[in-house]
C-alpha cells in the first residue's frame, strides 16, 4: 500500500454545452482541490408511521487556484454558472494507470458550479476558489490525460518567496 501526492489527484471541467467544440482542461496554478461526500443519517418517522431512510449522499467537489491571466475555463465555467448550465468534472488518479496507455483511473461527474469566490488582496496573488455540487454519484471509468497535462501535474504552483521548514 502506497500514500497518494495531492498532485497526482487532477481535476478537469468542461461546460457540458462545449463538448463537441473543446477538450476538457485543468485550471491553472492549482493550489488545493477537495471532495466531499455527506450524508444526513438521520432516520425520520413520517406521520403515517413509515420510516424515512437516510438521504442520498450529496458530492462536492473544490478547487482553488492562482489566477492565471489567460486561464479560459475560468471564464467559461463562470458563464455555465451564470447561466446554470452543467459543467462535465473529472477526478482523475495518476496514482493508478488505466488499461490503455495515456489512461488514468477516474471519476466523471455532471455538476453546477454552486460557487465563484475571487480573492484579490494587495499583497498577494488573486485566488479563484469554486465549488461544484455533483448530480448523482458519477460514473467510474479510464481519463485520457493528455502529455502537456501530464507533465503541468508534476508541478504546483508556489511563490518564489523563501519556502518555510
Amino acid at each position: 500500500m502506497e500514500s497518494v501526492h495531492g498532485s497526482k489527484i487532477i481535476y478537469m471541467y468542461r461546460p457540458l454545452s462545449e463538448a463537441k467544440k473543446i477538450a476538457a482542461l485543468r485550471l491553472a496554478f492549482v493550489k488545493e482541490n477537495g471532495k466531499t461526500v455527506s450524508t444526513d443519517a438521520d432516520t425520520t418517522q413520517t406521520k403515517d408511521g413509515t420510516l424515512r431512510s437516510p438521504s442520498q449522499a450529496e458530492i462536492e467537489i473544490t478547487s482553488t487556484s492562482v489566477l492565471a491571466s489567460d486561464d479560459t475555463m475560468i471564464s467559461l465555467l463562470e458563464k455555465a454558472q451564470l447561466n446554470n448550465e452543467k459543467v462535465e468534472v473529472w477526478e482523475i488518479n495518476l496514482a493508478k494507470p488505466g488499461t490503455a496507455s495515456g489512461k488514468y483511473k477516474g471519476t466523471y461527474y455532471q455538476a453546477y458550479v454552486t460557487e465563484i469566490e475571487k480573492s484579490s488582496p494587495s499583497d498577494d496573488w488573486t485566488e479563484m476558489s469554486l465549488t461544484f455540487g455533483i448530480e448523482g454519484k458519477g460514473a467510474e471509468g479510464d481519463v485520457t490525460v493528455p502529455q502537456n497535462m501530464l507533465d503541468e501535474a508534476l508541478y504546483t504552483f508556489t511563490d518564489t518567496t523563501a519556502q518555510a521548514e
